[in-house]
């Protein structure tokens, strides 16, 4: 198996931003797709998409497809399926299957069952729901799309941040939206709300040209393609030089103390400075404009909506007349409370899910 379809799972309404990342990346035939990016490539592609793609939240190998018109067919074809070529069968896995309304096989359950026993009975694979290796079915349209998740845990899981406060920013969607505010390592970044310290921690990894997945492991690393000399040459990388600083500021002291811990985990700390203070204490840091973005609190998230208005006006007045020629990116559940800031934002741009919520990305040009 040389070529497959590779495909990066996007956070829905930020498929674009992942697609300019996977071009970056030189994965230059990457075709946006609903729900993430599509590539062709092997195992080798699979390992570098998962090491070096910030926005992805995880990736799949589509690794091969049969069509199977009722459960016996699909039980059959299951069997005879090449398995042995990309799975251990010393090692265990868990089966997921999703179907279309499209398909005469629309029982998941039942064909979830018939594709565990063709592991069990015909490649003595051990089925266990705990399996770190998942496979996962798409029957649409009656065509059955063998995947395998290659990442495991979510690629947010960086490997720094083991301290979190509430509502974190995951660090995969934290990377798109400073590239949807054109955030390209070559500035500086201020997060006056910054909480565990995703939106400098991520700034200051991008201008090192540090690889998100350095520090991890990976679902691939137990697959029969696997090759460890490979994947470590790989991985190799030194890091850039940067002449950029980064600034985190919170009026929890608990949040600071917890940004300084992860920051040190990433080997960044010495690019940003973390500071605990009030929005209305927030001072212009020397040298030229550069990028403010911050997550703060609405409602549904934390806090009452109606005392919030109040704080997104003192962060309008602030930026508005100490951060002149800065650029600002709010995030927000809320379009009222962004609108509280008095700050001339641009259109917004798509839904985002997060934290269970609807966000979007509010963003000005230099103020």
């Amino acid at each position: 198996m040389s070529q497959f379809e590779i495909f990066m799972t996007a956070t829905p309404g930020l498929e674009s931003a992942l697609h300019a990342e996977a071009m970056e990346n030189g994965f230059l035939d990457a075709k946006v797709t609903p729900g993430g990016v599509t590539i062709m490539g092997g195992w080798p592609d699979v390992w570098r998409a998962n090491l070096t793609m910030r926005g992805a939240t995880r990736v799949l190998a589509r690794v091969g497809s049969f069509m199977a018109f009722h459960l016996a067919q699909l039980d059959k074809r299951s069997r005879k399926f090449p398995w042995g070529d990309i799975l251990d069968s010393n090692l265990p896995v868990r089966v997921e299957v999703s179907t279309s309304k499209k398909s005469k096989i629309y029982h998941a359950g039942a064909a979830t069952q018939r594709i565990e026993t063709a592991l069990r009975e015909s490649h003595g694979m051990t089925i266990s729901p705990e399996a770190e290796i998942v496979i996962k079915a798409r029957i649409d349209d009656n065509r059955v799309t063998i995947s395998l998740d290659t990442s495991g845990e979510s690629l947010h899981k960086r490997g720094h941040k083991e301290a979190v406060n509430k509502a974190p920013m995951r660090e995969t969607l934290a990377s798109l939206f400073l590239r949807e505010c054109g955030y390209d390592g070559k500035e500086p970044v201020l997060d006056p709300m910054c909480g565990s310290g995703t939106f400098p921690i991520e700034a200051a990894e991008i201008a090192r040209g540090l690889n998100p997945g350095r520090s991890r492991s990976f679902a691939f690393e137990k697959l029969a393609s696997f090759d460890q000399e490979a994947w470590e040459d790989m991985r190799k990388q030194s890091p850039k030089p940067t002449a950029q600083h980064f600034y985190g500021s919170d009026r929890d002291a608990g949040a600071i103390r917890m940004s300084k811990a992860n920051a040190l985990r990433a080997g960044v700390d010495d690019l940003i400075t973390f500071e605990n203070h009030p929005v209305s204490d927030l001072q212009r840091p020397d040298g030229p404009p550069g990028l403010i973005i911050c997550n703060p609190p609405y409602g549904g998230r934390i806090g009452n909506p109606k005392l919030l208005f109040g704080l997104y006006g003192s962060l309008g007045q602030t930026l508005k007349e100490r951060f002149g020629g800065w650029r600002v990116g709010i995030i927000t559940s809320d379009a009222g409370l962004a609108k509280a800031t008095g700050l001339p934002f641009k259109p917004k741009g798509a839904p985002v899910p997060h934290g269970g919520l609807k966000v979007w990305l509010f963003q000005t040009g230099p103020l």
